[in-house]
């Protein structure tokens, strides 16, 4: 398959509650360095740059970002408002809040309940936004997310903040959540290199009420910030080879066919590697191809 003509719409739509989202978007993440936080070696800023442009071209208006996004040298949100503001009308920017990390990069204490008012401002300063569109609130291995939902619910009611949504949660922290104000998405790891049964049942949760899927690492499965995975990579690579696609293609790909409500959020701070990526929402699995997949996954 051939990537240089193909854009998001190619894989569909679909709603983060009242906000229409293509199903291939676009993860920030590794646009600060070769690899996630401090991993990796600073990004060239006007490759990064032209790589938000790009994928907005393509027909990306699904962004994901955080504050907690950034390297030695560089910051996704900051890269995001100078490549992107202002703005275009359907643009859905997803950011996170829960995790800290100091100026120097290292992980710190997460956030307090009152805390998370100053996580979204800080959001909303480094965007140039006065309020954002949706907000995930990662849990950091608390049993009970209450507290944390609840003023974040707050701030949903004070404008700040359009729709709420979950990150590296269990089925049961959706129901909790869900008790205080509507849950639009959730962002677990997922992937053909990462099988956790939990997080099946978490899936097919959302997919019985609608609510949006949003993978994180699904390319990367088991090397997780550091880059593209390896898992299963006879079988993907048998999968690519019959469509003339990349691996990375395939596990998109099978990301896609996994429900309508399972978006995709790839990242890369490659223009070559963007486009293939947006492509991958053009991929269409034979039913034989996800069994073996799925096969090989389980096994």
């Amino acid at each position: 398959m051939t990537s240089e003509t193909i854009t998001a719409e190619s894989a569909g739509t679909w709603h983060l509650g009242d906000l229409p989202v293509r199903r291939v978007g676009f993860g920030a993440m590794r646009l600060t360095g070769s690899a996630a936080f401090h991993l990796g070696d600073p990004s060239d800023r006007e490759r990064s740059l032209a790589v938000l442009r790009r994928a907005v071209e393509l027909g990306v208006n699904h962004i994901d970002t955080a504050a907690f996004y950034f390297s030695s040298l560089r910051s996704a949100n900051e890269l995001i408002n100078s490549a992107l503001a202002p703005y275009a009308d359907d643009l859905v920017i997803a950011t996170k809040v829960g995790p800290y990390r100091d100026w120097s990069g290292e992980w710190g204490t997460s956030a307090r309940p009152e805390d998370l008012r100053g996580h979204v401002e800080e959001n909303l300063r480094q965007l140039g936004r006065d309020h954002l569109d949706v907000v995930y609130l990662r849990r950091m291995r608390q049993d009970s997310i209450a507290e944390h939902f609840g003023a974040l619910a707050e701030l949903r009611a004070a404008g700040l903040v359009r729709h709420l949504a979950l990150s590296d949660v269990e089925p049961r922290h959706l129901a909790e959540a869900q008790a205080i104000a509507p849950v639009v998405s959730v962002q677990n790891r997922y992937g053909l290199g990462f099988h956790d049964p939990a997080t099946d049942a978490l899936l097919a949760q959302c997919r019985a009420q609608g609510i949006a899927f949003v993978p994180f690492y699904a390319i990367a499965g088991e090397a997780g910030p550091r880059g593209a995975g390896t898992a299963h990579e006879e079988e993907v690579r048998s999968v690519a080879l019959a469509h003339g696609a990349t691996p990375a293609q395939v596990r998109i790909a099978w990301t896609l066919h996994q429900g309508p409500n399972v978006l995709a959020i790839p990242g890369t701070g490659n223009p070559d590697h963007l486009a293939e990526n947006v492509a991958a929402g053009a991929l269409r699995l034979t039913d034989e191809e996800l069994a073996r997949l799925d096969g090989a996954r389980r096994g």
